[in-house]
């Protein structure tokens, strides 16, 4: 018998349901936003592009996007496929998975926003999702509560997926030699952050120190959380902030889109909101103080 059953969160599971929409994209979604509570996309049909955090994800039937509070993200569809990008929109709050912050949905493994579910899951989770989308079209009582429940089987299938994944990453790489022991967690740290201070005005993955240092993603995913308390991403936008806020300081009269570049954002808007996120104050206000 199991010992509890919250073996995955803090307590029981009981999302606030937001709400849930089945998306026909057929044109660019032009507002590059983001919201205060998490948006879970499954991609039904069809080819697209989603652009989150300025960088270019390609996405077919069967991806799955974890979109936390704060991650900005526009949908661009594919249309010479002449199948309409459909994507299934499930948007909640009040959740608190373990290793994650209150109101997060775990990423999967590696720390990636993005997943290709395998067929056997997939099969699953559109069931779901077609009897989601012939209750958004009911009008029948406890509407509300059944789209709920709908919201929890997809999440606990989700979470059942990652942990099943981790544990054949963790398996492989136990095989391949790459357990923490066996490696000089001081200095894999050490090479993860001397990466990205000498090239964080690039485009930076995670994949690539991955593939540079000849580890996975997940093992220096979870090495670096383990050893900083922090994960790799946050770690870059606040040597990103860092490095901003001293260009700034040193050449007040720059435009807003040349210190974004320069830190490695193509998006000055995106730059912006991080800026005024991490220091209270947009980098226009900050600069305009610096002005004479």
């Amino acid at each position: 018998m199991c010992q509890t059953p919250y073996d995955f969160t803090y307590s029981d599971l009981n999302p606030r349901f937001l709400f849930s929409c089945i998306q026909l994209r057929t044109e660019e979604e032009l507002n590059y936003h983001c919201h205060d509570f998490i948006e879970i996309v499954i991609i039904l049909k069809g080819k697209g592009h989603f652009i989150i955090d300025d960088r270019d994800y390609a996405v077919e039937e069967g991806n799955v996007i974890v979109l936390n509070p704060g991650t900005y993200h526009r949908s661009i569809p594919v249309v010479s496929t002449g199948r309409p990008l459909t994507e299934c929109y499930l948007a909640f709050t009040d959740v608190e998975f373990h290793n994650c912050p209150k109101n997060h949905f775990p990423l999967f493994p590696g720390y990636e926003i993005i997943s290709k579910l395998p067929s056997e899951n997939k099969k699953s989770l559109f069931a779901l999702c077609d009897s989601i989308a012939a209750e958004l079209d009911s009008q029948a009582a406890g509407r509300y509560f059944m789209l709920k429940s709908y919201l929890i089987q997809v999440l606990c299938l989700l979470e059942r997926y990652q942990m099943q994944t981790q544990t054949n990453e963790k398996k492989r790489e136990a095989a391949a030699g790459y357990e923490f022991k066996s490696v000089n967690k001081k200095y894999v740290i050490q090479q993860i952050t001397k990466y990205m201070e000498e090239h964080y005005q690039e485009k930076i993955s995670l994949d690539q120190i991955a593939a540079n240092m000849y580890l996975s993603s997940f093992y220096i995913s979870k090495l670096f959380k383990s050893e900083t308390g922090d994960t790799p991403i946050n770690f870059l936008i606040s040597l990103r902030m860092k490095k901003a806020k001293a260009l700034l300081d040193e050449n007040p009269e720059c435009s807003i889109k040349w210190a974004a570049a320069s830190v490695g954002y193509d998006d000055a808007y995106h730059f912006s909101k991080l800026f005024k996120k991490y220091y209270g104050i947009s980098p226009l206000y900050y600069k305009a103080r610096l002005t004479p």
